[in-house]
């Protein structure tokens, strides 16, 4: 029997397919993808934290959560993508409701919980920790503080169909000013609209929603030196710092995004309250200039923390990817070169990107594959997962990265980012006939500014960033290579050249003008 097939093997199936979302359980298995980046995480400084989806974001909070929950530092781990979708203000309140309610659940356990209670502490966190539990009377207020400010903050999210409404409509034919004013204890919104006239246009409604989101707004802002004092005591009864995590902020609005971060930021300031963000960085705004500007400014309110392994570093990422999958495979007793060739973990390294997620799951898909082949008696290729069986695994993969592309995407970015990305494809297939492009520095344009986002989006990956070309003197081009699931599996195609810029040739396998795809127009003589 193919060691493919053992109880072993399957096993690991399951631990890597289980680990593919992060999770507290999921704690023991997080690795630093560099020296030094979750001891940065866990600084009492506010940090931006930068990655593609799956890069390890959420691990990564997930692991300081615990190692802060662990030092009695409390600490409130919010999911953004929960409020996907929700207009503003209405989402900061909601965020702020969660917020709360979260650190109510750490004052309400892991504060007071005895370091002794190693079923609660093992189970969670994985170690126990070295200090006493805060003084529960104490922990209880602030407890009971927190509760009433979720109450508070609920009635003013709901309470928009209970408010008295009073809304002012100019009509464009002269200056006559008509008022409505409709009271009472449940009044909903349709019926302070059926109030008006038929001859009032669509601006009326937004006037009254204009109300109700001013009074919020107010609400929010009265309320931001309650929060502080409120954080202060909680700080000063552990002794120590506390942190927010905000995990995914692009799953908000674009144009909200700012002025959540901007909220949190004023209130942390001065209270001992350190956030850290992760989000991806180009479908992201943590900051907006004006007057006054809104959000974090990375070097002056905040740092950045850049989770991406790239394949521009390649040789770094492939050990990082490699040992994930080798702590796996050694808690089952297993070693790699049991089940994967050589050219299988290079494909598998390029197939992800670098991506840690991407390289578990496409690993998971090719295993299944490597079965069915071997299901079929068609071992000619060996016994142990092989660079086409991740070929093949790669290609289905696509389909899955299509659709976070749907979900990470914008409506109104799809359609431009779809096309350029056929644009691109196009040119690598048919044109350059190899799996990297190459893009002038010193250019910009419609096509090139879009090529970040597509990085982003996991469809294109950066593999150099300064290579020269022979024919082209003084010029420096970016790298970028094509991902893997648009010409294997299925799509494979004849006479297309992988270029092996991870190689001992890497550089000069670039060099190529043939594989231009975007330059400044080179001038006549």
């Amino acid at each position: 029997m193919s060691v493919l097939e053992s109880a072993k093997v399957q096993e690991l199936a399951k631990t890597v397919e289980e680990s593919t979302r992060s999770t507290k359980e999921g704690v023991k298995y997080f690795i630093e993808p560099a020296p030094g980046t979750l001891s940065r995480a866990k600084n009492k400084r506010h940090h931006i934290i930068f990655g593609r989806r799956g890069s390890g974001k959420s691990s990564l909070l997930a692991k300081v959560s615990a190692d802060l929950t662990v030092n009695r530092n409390p600490v409130a781990y919010v999911d953004l993508e929960e409020f996907k979708g929700h207009s503003y203000p209405d989402v900061l309140l909601s965020v702020l409701i969660k917020t709360l309610s979260e650190f109510k659940c750490w004052m309400d356990t892991a504060a007071i919980n005895p370091a002794n209670n190693k079923s609660f502490w093992k189970r969670l966190f994985g170690s126990t920790p070295r200090t006493k539990g805060f003084n529960r009377s104490e922990a209880k207020q602030i407890s009971g503080e927190l509760a009433a400010m979720v109450l508070e903050l609920n009635h003013h999210l709901f309470s928009s169909d209970e408010a008295k409404i009073q809304s002012v409509t100019k009509h464009e034919e002269g200056n006559e000013l008509r008022t409505a004013l409709t009271a009472g204890a449940r009044t909903p919104v349709v019926s302070a609209t059926s109030a008006f006239s038929a001859s009032q246009k669509g601006s009326d409604s937004q006037q009254t929603q204009a109300e109700y989101t001013s009074k919020k707004i107010e609400v929010l802002h009265r309320n931001i030196m309650r929060y502080k004092a409120l954080f202060q005591k909680m700080t000063d009864l552990a002794n120590g710092p506390a942190y927010l995590l905000l995990d995914d902020l692009y799953h908000i609005r674009l144009a909200d995004q700012a002025d959540v971060v901007d909220y949190f930021h004023r209130i942390a300031k001065g209270s001992k309250l350190w956030i850290k963000v992760g989000t991806i960085r180009h479908r992201s705004r943590w900051y907006m200039y004006g007057d006054p500007p809104r959000g974090m400014k990375l070097g002056d309110d905040a740092e950045e923390i850049d989770l991406d392994v790239t394949l521009e570093k390649y040789d770094l990422t492939k050990r990082f990817l490699l040992r994930i999958l080798e702590q796996f495979a050694r808690e089952r007793g297993l070693k790699t070169d049991d089940f994967l060739t050589e050219g299988a973990r290079d494909r598998l390294v390029l197939a992800s990107g670098g991506v840690a997620r991407d390289f578990l799951t496409i690993f998971r898909r090719a295993l299944d594959v490597a079965r069915e082949r071997l299901a079929h008696r068609s071992n000619s290729r060996g016994d142990r997962i092989g660079a086409e069986d991740v070929n093949k695994a790669a290609g289905e993969y696509d389909k899955f990265k299509r659709e976070d592309f749907s979900r990470d995407a914008g409506k109104d970015d799809q359609a431009k980012l779809l096309a350029a990305f056929a644009k691109l494809s196009d040119f690598c297939l048919s044109s350059a006939e190899a799996n990297c492009f190459l893009v002038d520095k010193d250019y910009s344009s419609t096509d090139v500014e879009t090529i970040a986002e597509l990085v982003d989006l996991k469809f294109l990956h950066r593999v150099r960033s300064r290579v020269t070309v022979r024919e082209r003197v003084n010029r420096v081009y970016d790298a970028y290579m094509l991902d893997l699931s648009q010409y294997t599996g299925e799509r494979a195609r004849r006479n297309f050249d992988i270029v092996e810029f991870w190689g001992s040739h890497g550089e000069d396998s670039l060099r190529k003008s043939r594989l231009i795809y975007s330059e400044r127009p080179r001038s006549s003589k």
